[in-house]
């Protein structure tokens, strides 16, 4: 089973079964490449709102057992467990624990890995993968680490697998033999890093999210390049919506607004407009995104593969502009179709803007599931 779209367009595999990346699939590779190596996949959309919402319950049932929880994306968390023992037992009982909410709230199965630092714990639980639990004891590190392959480190990417395969080094345990000196001259900062985790070393803490967002975001690839113009705003229009919406549920404005294109070329620019004034109605945002997209539309006129808006630079609160008479009028009216949109789903109520994008994609649980639905935030 393959996440990330149809086969037949562009896109890339979000995530592949286990049976599927027995066929070479992985995270990132094109979905044409994905259907020739494993063409009796099954190829099915992804839904980001629905993982969203998973991943809420997720951290939720973790936050019952510790308040020291460091997300790691939407599906991934590092626990301190330290002081706890007293309420639930060893830190393996209390997995167990975990592990069984998990299954029975949610439906899905969790990996556990239990160490005394993050990367130990981090690939116990790579190597748990499906459904498993690995403990490593204290002490025990290094010699967890020694014969497992280099790629199995945190850090050490493609590029590094490559050089340090070129220099004979095939297994953590050899890299923890490399003296710490050559180490860092060969590497740098990054090679000390390398070093310690390769003797199963890592002080790190575990350190809960730092606060809010700074900033929104959503963008989306089309399955086709296009340069109609009609359609590129509607999108806009809708993507501005989705912005907007989060925007007022975390009860901010925003005093800067971006605009993303990403061309056939994939070419890809970032366009921004500062507001004299900050804002949160889906106007202000749509409005400053229309005009940076027509300016670039005049500047060079190229199909267009990918679209994105985003707003930063956020303040907390709501103030209204005396000099317009229309502010409050907006405000409410942004009020009025979010709630309709809460109860109903996004696609409930839409401005003429959007409505050609009822002509090419469907929807679903109110909201439009657009062709590359797994690149879209």
């Amino acid at each position: 089973m393959v996440v990330g779209g149809d086969p037949r367009g562009r896109g890339v595999v979000a995530c592949a079964s286990y049976e599927a990346r027995a066929y070479g699939l992985k995270s990132g590779m094109p979905l044409t490449r994905a259907h020739r190596l494993c063409p009796h996949a099954i190829f099915l959309s992804g839904s980001f709102h629905r993982y969203g919402d998973a991943s809420e319950r997720f951290m939720a049932i973790l936050s019952e057992f510790t308040p020291d929880i460091e997300p790691l994306g939407l599906e991934e968390a590092y626990l301190d467990l330290t002081g706890f023992e007293s309420l639930y037992g060893p830190a393996k009982e209390t997995a167990l624990r975990i592990k069984q909410r998990i299954k029975d709230e949610l439906g899905i199965t969790a990996s556990v890995g239990i160490a005394s630092s993050k990367v130990v714990a981090k690939v116990a639980s790579g190597l748990s993968k499906p459904d498993g639990l690995i403990e490593v004891a204290p002490g025990q590190e290094r010699a967890f680490l020694a014969p497992l392959p280099i790629d199995k480190l945190p850090g050490v990417g493609a590029k590094g697998e490559k050089v340090l395969k070129g220099m004979g080094i095939k297994t953590i345990g050899e890299l923890s033999r490399l003296p710490l000196s050559f180490m860092k001259q060969t590497f740098g900062v990054w090679g000390e890093v390398l070093h310690r985790h390769a003797h199963g070393v890592d002080n790190s803490k575990v350190e809960a999210a730092l606060g809010p967002p700074k900033s929104i975001s959503r963008s989306t690839t089309f399955a086709q390049d296009t340069l109609d113009r009609s359609f590129l705003k509607a999108m806009l229009h809708y993507l501005g919506e989705r912005v907007g919406a989060e925007l007022r549920a975390q009860g901010k404005q925003a005093r800067c607004i971006t605009l993303k294109l990403r061309y056939t070329d994939f070419e890809t620019i970032t366009r921004s407009h500062t507001l004299k004034q900050a804002a949160d109605t889906d106007r202000a945002i749509f409005e400053v995104g229309c005009k940076l997209l027509d300016k670039e539309i005049e500047h060079r006129a190229v199909l267009v593969r990918l679209i994105g808006i985003g707003v930063s630079n956020l303040v907390e609160g709501r103030q209204l502009n005396m000099f317009d008479p229309w502010a409050e009028v907006l405000e409410q009216l942004n009020q009025a179709i979010d709630r309709i949109r809460d109860k109903y789903g996004f696609t409930a109520i839409e401005s003429g803007s959007t409505l050609p994008l009822r002509e090419v994609f469907p929807t679903e649980d109110g909201r439009y599931m657009l062709k590359t639905p797994s690149l879209s935030r």
